[in-house]
């Protein structure tokens, strides 16, 4: 077993414009003075990492790294789910996601996705200069418009679908393997990766990958009614990333699952601040804790109600009253008698 390192938070909810959210020294202060001991980094913000250096330049990012060591932070990993979701992107979709992109290949989705493939793979890069081995990512999608098989789905369109996503994502992949980082997807609706059955028909197109693992974020099993506690045991050797959010579901007699188009706050399901929501995170901790997971717990703010500082400084507090610090020894080793092989012969009658 493994005491899960922790906590750390993900810096993507937080970076904004104002101090101490607008730079790299600030921010891993700020966290650090909140009680936490490692940070998640979004790779595409350019006011905390400077993406483009960090993928040539291990100077740059032991620099980088270093100043946020002498503010007591560690980097825990680079995240780029923006940027992997626009390695797929069905058509519907294009103007909701173009924002993401750089300026120059906005309304060039094919520009876009050749863009967003060099950015994930210069994330990978930056990673192994920084000593990383894990990083977040979405994993795009080309088939999530068609979830709901009304009007019918024509025969093949979802296995084709996954195998182009394949396709796309291999060469990024193999990257990966060059640089000795895991492609940890999250898991989530909108991805073509939403649950357990949909990450098994993209990995079986990767030729079962080393390097295509899992965030996990029960969270969002929460919202579609999964259990969480179950794929925590099925997926245990491909999760390499854990991202500690909390949620709620509580249907009505006029809405479920769907959430009827309303806001986040009006919706049966909604994101909610650690301990305010209906996750089992003791059941949870245990459950990584028994399953030698060695990576961070990794607070991700999402809530509707509740201000994100007041979230954060919380959050910090929840992942160290849930970390479980594992045994060295069984609790029973009091009463160890000792043993060899020919006791356990006699004990069991065997000549």
């Amino acid at each position: 077993m493994k005491t899960i390192k922790g906590p750390a938070l993900f810096l993507a909810q937080f970076a904004g414009d104002e101090a101490p959210f607008n730079s790299w020294d600030a921010i891993t202060k700020w966290a650090a003075d909140c009680g936490y001991k490692g940070v998640q980094v979004p790779s595409w913000d350019g006011r905390l990492f400077g993406l483009d250096q960090a993928a040539v330049s291990k100077d740059y990012c032991d620099e980088w790294k270093g100043q946020a060591a002498a503010n007591g932070i560690e980097v825990t990993e680079l995240s780029t789910h923006l940027q992997g979701q626009l390695v797929a992107v069905h058509p519907a979709y294009d103007e909701a996601f173009d924002g993401f992109a750089a300026e120059a290949v906005q309304g060039n989705p094919k520009a876009r996705q050749e863009w967003a493939v060099d950015q994930v793979k210069k994330a990978l890069s930056a990673s192994k200069n920084l000593g990383l081995t894990e990083m977040a990512t979405f994993s795009g999608a080309l088939a999530w418009p068609y979830v709901y098989p009304w009007p019918q789905r024509p025969a093949g369109l979802v296995e084709q679908a996954f195998d182009e996503l394949a396709k796309r994502w291999v060469p990024i992949l193999n990257h990966a393997e060059e640089n000795g980082v895991d492609v940890c997807y999250e898991i989530h609706p909108g991805e073509d990766l939403h649950d357990g059955v949909t990450y098994e028909m993209f990995l079986e197109r990767t030729g079962n990958h080393d390097r295509a693992c899992m965030l996990y974020d029960p969270s969002h099993y929460v919202l579609q009614c999964l259990d969480y506690l179950d794929h925590i045991d099925i997926y245990k050797d491909r999760i390499r990333m854990f991202h500690v959010k909390d949620a709620e579901f509580d249907p009505t007699g006029r809405q479920g699952v769907y959430g009827g188009f309303q806001s986040w706050v009006d919706r049966a399901g909604r994101f909610r601040s650690l301990g305010d929501g209906q996750v089992d995170f003791k059941s949870i901790f245990a459950k990584m804790a028994a399953n030698d997971f060695d990576g961070w717990a990794v607070v991700e703010w999402e809530c509707a109600l509740k201000h994100p500082e007041d979230g954060a400084r919380e959050g910090a507090e929840f992942v160290k009253d849930h970390i479980i610090r594992v045994t060295e020894h069984a609790f029973d080793d009091f009463a160890d008698g000792g043993a060899d092989a020919a006791t356990n012969a006699r004990m069991m009658g065997i000549d």
